[in-house]
């Protein structure tokens, strides 16, 4: 059963769209990546229809091979750096939270602290922070390196960054500020706490530049769902993303993580599990699927078999595509996704050509009217699968109009979605509690 009473959603605010042709539908803003009039007006319609916080996801879309010709058909290779555009969207919005990626394999924890920490005091309490480990390999010709790190060592480094963050975020106790005018005092010493942490891969003093942030740390989410994920997921992330596609699988992850978070000493019921979901809704169940027929059609064959060859972690385009989904081997990137596909590819049989239209909107897609998506978001949640959904739109403004418009009120009539923002910060509104700080005397 659900242990909230209330649903949590996300918006994944993806442009163009979340759909690998959403780009090419009538409705949508092809140039939205690259606009931020047009960004800011997704943001305020999101926050119209409540949502608790945006995502802005970032990963480097090129390749380590790099294909120009077919790079061409894909529109995800230009978008604002995730905490630059969200530090524009909390001057135009008042409530809804602001979520951004930011890898740990590639930045150094006192930029991304001091980042994190100055965006939750632009947006007076609304921050997050999308803690990733890169799965694109290709990312390290730009940061300098000669080779990705493996996988598990990506971890590693990622749990003790987060830490260091932490840390650093607890530089100034929430009271260490005078102000004083007439004493000439700006700040109370022995409120001021140097981190000097030293290890293997990092040696960081600190103190922090910036205050203890409005929440004492912005919320931490984090999306990995293999093995090491999920125990990096217990340790720190106060809400987690996840991409299961069936009621059975969501719910053994949701047990699964809530288990390996109270091992890890804290309580379960402080973080929330979001599965992603992409809804194609219209009013009549008819429209809903002529829609996504539309979106299906649009899919070009090269766009289509290069973004099934980034999640299978091979090159699929010397294959037929009217073939099978061939023997891939272990990636290094992102694990959970190409086993996902593989599962996905073995017990359907599905031909390459089926495979990149299944995966083109993301693993959990959702047609109908306002009452199916409501119909299937109340049965998750209700048999403890989701505390709520990570909501992707194929395209936009399109989707999110519809989602805010169709959705919300369907949800919000059958009590299963709030009615008016209940906090001022992030934490407030996802029910998680503020962190006392590592210094906190009792």
């Amino acid at each position: 059963m659900a242990r909230r009473n209330k649903l949590i959603l996300g918006a994944f605010l993806q442009t163009p769209g979340q759909h690998t042709a959403g780009w090419r539908y009538p409705r949508a803003n092809a140039e939205a990546s690259l606009d931020i009039d047009a960004q800011i007006a997704f943001a305020r319609t999101a926050e119209r229809g409540l949502f608790h916080a945006i995502f802005i996801a970032d990963t480097l879309p090129f390749p380590v091979n790099l294909n120009d010709e077919t790079l061409s058909y894909s529109a995800r290779v230009v978008d604002f750096e995730p905490i630059t555009l969200l530090s524009a969207l909390a001057v135009a919005t008042n409530r809804i939270g602001l979520v951004g990626t930011v890898t740990t394999t590639y930045h150094e924890p006192y930029s991304v602290a001091r980042q994190l920490a100055s965006l939750d005091y632009l947006s007076k309490g609304r921050a997050g922070w999308n803690v990733v480990t890169s799965s694109n390999s290709a990312e390290a010709f730009n940061y300098g390196k000669r080779e990705h790190p493996l996988h598990s060592l990506r971890y590693v480094r990622a749990r003790e960054f987060v830490e260091i963050v932490k840390g650093l975020w607890d530089s100034w106790d929430d009271d260490a500020f005078l102000f004083d005018k007439a004493g000439g005092k700006f700040f109370i010493p022995e409120k001021m706490h140097v981190l000097n942490h030293q290890s293997a891969q990092f040696n960081i003093r600190g103190p922090l530049g910036v205050a203890r942030p409005p929440q004492g740390h912005p919320v931490i989410v984090q999306a990995g769902s293999s093995d090491a994920g999920r125990n990096a997921a217990a340790s720190f992330a106060d809400v987690i993303f996840t991409a299961q596609s069936d009621l059975a699988g969501a719910i053994a992850f949701y047990d699964d993580v809530r288990a390996r978070t109270s091992a890890a000493g804290r309580d379960p019921d402080h973080v929330a599990i979001l599965p992603g979901v992409t809804p194609v809704v219209a009013p009549t169940r008819s429209e809903a699927e002529d829609k996504y027929a539309q979106l299906q059609d649009l899919i070009h064959p090269v766009a289509g078999v290069a973004m099934l060859s980034g999640a299978a972690g091979a090159d699929l385009s010397k294959y037929s595509i009217d073939g099978p989904l061939p023997d891939v081997p272990p990636t290094e990137g992102d694990k959970t996704r190409q086993e996902l596909l593989v599962a996905h590819a073995r017990q359907t049989g599905k031909s390459i050509r089926d495979l990149y239209r299944w995966l083109a909107s993301g693993y959990n897609t959702v047609v109908g009217t306002p009452a199916d998506i409501a119909d299937h978001f109340e049965h998750w949640f209700r048999n403890g699968a989701a505390d709520g959904f990570n909501v992707r739109f194929s395209y936009l403004p399109g989707d999110l109009d519809d989602f805010v418009d169709l959705v919300v009120p369907e949800l919000q009539r059958r009590g299963l979605y709030h009615d008016t923002y209940e906090g001022v910060t992030l934490r407030d509104n996802l029910q998680i509690p503020r962190p006392h700080s590592r210094y906190r005397r009792d």
